[in-house]
């Protein structure tokens, strides 16, 4: 679609890692945006702004957690329309805008995609499901290293991704006009509990993991511990609250859509990512 470098806001994350790797795979030019790159990128600090947009036709946008930087997602959008950027893809999250599974987590991710797509750029809003490397490179990680994962779900269902999915999805996404101005959810292809979850886990790893469901407010708290703020420990909860109430028990078939197969199962990636040793104690 263009020759010219994509910008990469979150390029250090779970997503735009991959995203970077695909667009490597494919020799497009790209550059990353944080807070410790090359091109330091802060949401929170404004004046960083300018200097990241400068030559940018196209972004990759990976928002932050919680609704402060959630809005400051939704300003840097339109400043960034304003000075040149043509084409925005967006990480959204699966049931934003939905009929029928409004919860007030959502807003402050539903108003960002309002600000993408009114800010007169070219746009492709991506709406993926919870990524399964939320258990072998997030703070569940060390749930699993534990053999308890600790979490207010309920028993509610989840169609887990594999996050290579999300992130071949975007490198197309990013490289074809084909999908502007499209919205498109993404899952796994199948909906597990939090208990199947720890069953495969167990499988995978080798040793017994068992889910423990908490108190939403106990929740917030050990996320809390964890190092995270209130805000965003509290947006984690509402997201959880969502599988809790089972407003996440279907698939979806972006992934389809988009790359022409089915996603990959939750079986396959942990058994693969228990053979790196992640979740082998140290």
């Amino acid at each position: 679609m263009t020759n010219q470098e994509i910008l990469i806001l979150g390029g250090k994350g779970k997503t735009g890692r991959r995203v970077a790797a695909q667009l490597d795979a494919r020799k497009v030019p790209y550059r990353l945006a944080s807070r410790s790159s090359a091109q330091r990128f802060d949401w929170y600090d404004e004046s960083t702004w300018s200097p990241t947009i400068a030559g940018a036709e196209t972004a990759y946008l990976a928002p932050p957690v919680g609704p402060t930087g959630l809005a400051q997602a939704g300003r840097f959008v339109q400043q960034a329309a304003d000075e040149g950027l043509r084409r925005i893809v967006l990480l959204s999250g699966r049931g934003v805008g939905s009929p029928g599974r409004e919860f007030a987590v959502y807003e402050g991710q539903l108003g960002l995609e309002h600000a993408v797509q009114a800010s007169g750029a070219d746009w492709t809003i991506i709406q993926p499901a919870w990524f399964a490397q939320g258990f072998s490179e997030d703070f569940f990680r060390y749930d699993v290293l534990a053999g308890e994962i600790r979490l207010s779900a309920g028993d509610g269902g989840e169609a887990w991704i594999d996050t290579n999915d999300v992130g071949d999805v975007m490198a197309a996404a990013l490289l074809s006009e084909a999908y502007t101005g499209a919205t498109y959810a993404l899952s796994g292809p199948r909906t597990l509990t939090m208990d199947e979850v720890a069953a495969e886990l167990t499988v995978a790893a080798g040793r017994p993991i068992k889910y423990v469901d908490l108190d939403p407010e106990q929740h917030v708290a050990e996320i809390i511990n964890q190092g995270l703020p209130r805000e965003d420990a509290e947006a984690v909860r509402d997201l959880f609250a969502v599988i809790r109430n089972h407003r996440s028990e279907y698939v979806s078939n972006g992934v389809q859509e988009i790359l022409g197969r089915p996603p990959r199962d939750f079986t396959d990636w942990a058994r693969e990512t228990a053979a790196t040793g992640v979740w082998q104690p140290s």
